[in-house]
C-alpha cells in the first residue's frame, strides 16, 4: 500500500485507513446544512463505499454528485404541507435494505440528532438488530449561523444559546416547550422549522418576557450561493412573515448574535461563486 507522502493534495485520504462499510450495516450521515464542501471525510466515504443512498429533502443534491458509481438512490425527504413518506415507511425501508445485505447510507441534512430524527431511527433500527454508525454533521443553527456572520457564542453578548423546533409531530408550535422559561433561559436563541408559526412563538416569547424590539434574524438556505439574510423585531416577526414569506429551509436567530454582522458578514460577493461553500 503506498504511503500518504506519495500522494498530493485530496488524493493523500487515498491511503488513509477509514472504518469499513460493512454489508448490512446502515450509516445515518449528517451532510451539513448545504454547502458540499462542509460534509465530514466520513461522509464521502460513505459515498463512495455504500450500496444504496436514502437522502432526506435538505441534503443538497450536488452532495449526490460524489456517491459510487452504480450505487441507488432513494430519495425519503419529508417537508411540511407536502406528500411525503411517514417516518415509519422510511425506518421500514432502512430496515429492509441492511437485512437484504446492502451498504445503507441515510444521509441527513445538517447533523442527524438535531432534529433529525436520527435518534428515533436509530432506536428502531437497534431494535430490529441491525448495526449502525452514526456520522454527525455541522447543523444549521452553528454552520448555518457562521456563514451568516454570527457567532452562535460569544463572550461579550451571549454565553448561551437554546436550541429549538418550531414545530412537534403533530406539526403545531410545540406545546411541550415552557416558553415563558425559554423567553428568558439564554440571551440568544436559534430555532429550526419555525416560519409557519413565528408569528405565534413571538408572542409568546413576549408573554414571557422577552422585549418586543430583540432582534430577529432569519437566515434562509444558509450556507449557499441563493443564502438570504432577513431582520426584523421580535414584535414585527409575525407581519414580516407574512408580507414576505421568507424562503425554507430557513433558520431564525432571536437575540444579538445579529450584532457582529456587520463586522463579520463576510459571505458575500465571489465568494458565493463556488458552489462547493
Amino acid at each position: 500500500m503506498s504511503s500518504p507522502e506519495q500522494h498530493t493534495g485530496f488524493a493523500r485520504l487515498d491511503a488513509e485507513t477509514f472504518p469499513a462499510f460493512e454489508p448490512g450495516w446502515v450509516w445515518l450521515v449528517g451532510a451539513g446544512p448545504g454547502a458540499p464542501g462542509l460534509m465530514s471525510l466520513l461522509c464521502y466515504h460513505a459515498l463512495q463505499t455504500c450500496d444504496v443512498v436514502v437522502y432526506d429533502a435538505l441534503v443538497n443534491p450536488d452532495i449526490l454528485r460524489w456517491v459510487k458509481v452504480g450505487a441507488e438512490l432513494e430519495y425519503a425527504g419529508k417537508r411540511g404541507g407536502k406528500p411525503s413518506p411517514t417516518q415509519k415507511d422510511i425506518t421500514l425501508r432502512l430496515i429492509d435494505l441492511a437485512r437484504a445485505g446492502k451498504r445503507v447510507l441515510r444521509l441527513k441534512g445538517g447533523d442527524p440528532f438535531m432534529f433529525g430524527r436520527g435518534g428515533e431511527e436509530c432506536q428502531n433500527l437497534g431494535a430490529a438488530g441491525i448495526p449502525f454508525r452514526i456520522v454527525p454533521g455541522i447543523t444549521a443553527g452553528i454552520g448555518g449561523l457562521a456563514y451568516a456572520g454570527m457567532p452562535a457564542t460569544h463572550r461579550d453578548t451571549n454565553h448561551s444559546v437554546i436550541f429549538l423546533t418550531g414545530h412537534d409531530a403533530t406539526g403545531n408550535m410545540p406545546a411541550n416547550v415552557n416558553w415563558q422559561a425559554v423567553a428568558l433561559a439564554s440571551p440568544v436563541i436559534v430555532m429550526y422549522m419555525s416560519i409557519k408559526h413565528l408569528g405565534e412563538i413571538a408572542q409568546a416569547l413576549m408573554e414571557g418576557g422577552r422585549t418586543g424590539d430583540d432582534p430577529v434574524t432569519i437566515v434562509s438556505n444558509a450556507s449557499m450561493p441563493h443564502q438570504e439574510v432577513a431582520a426584523t423585531t421580535l414584535a414585527g416577526a409575525g407581519a414580516y412573515v407574512m408580507a414576505n414569506e421568507p424562503p425554507t429551509p430557513a433558520i431564525v436567530v432571536v437575540g444579538r448574535a445579529s450584532d457582529w454582522r456587520s463586522l463579520l458578514d463576510w459571505y458575500k460577493g465571489p465568494l458565493r461563486e463556488n458552489p462547493v461553500g
